[in-house]
């Protein structure tokens, strides 16, 4: 599984990034997280607001820094689903 952080690198770019790593391991996945900090990336991938998060390349939250639980529950579907 790979998430991606989409946003400029902010602060809160980064908080969302230690609450998605806490998600992953509170939930036992193997993750590769990667920054995506280009503005014309993150618009094609339809994230209008920042920071957003994504797994494997799909946008599951965006628009604030959600909380390692609420992360937690996004992630949850993602797990044990073939990666792209």
């Amino acid at each position: 599984m790979k998430i991606q952080i989409l946003g400029p690198g902010c602060a809160n770019c980064t908080n969302l990034e230690k609450n998605a790593r806490r998600a992953a391991e509170t939930l036992g996945i193997q993750a590769e997280f990667e920054k995506i900090t280009d503005l014309d990336q993150i618009m094609e991938m339809g994230v209008l607001r920042t920071p957003g998060l994504a797994v494997d390349g799909r946008v599951v939250q965006s628009g604030k820094v959600f909380s390692a639980e609420e992360l937690a529950q996004a992630l949850t579907p993602y797990i044990n689903q073939p990666s792209e």
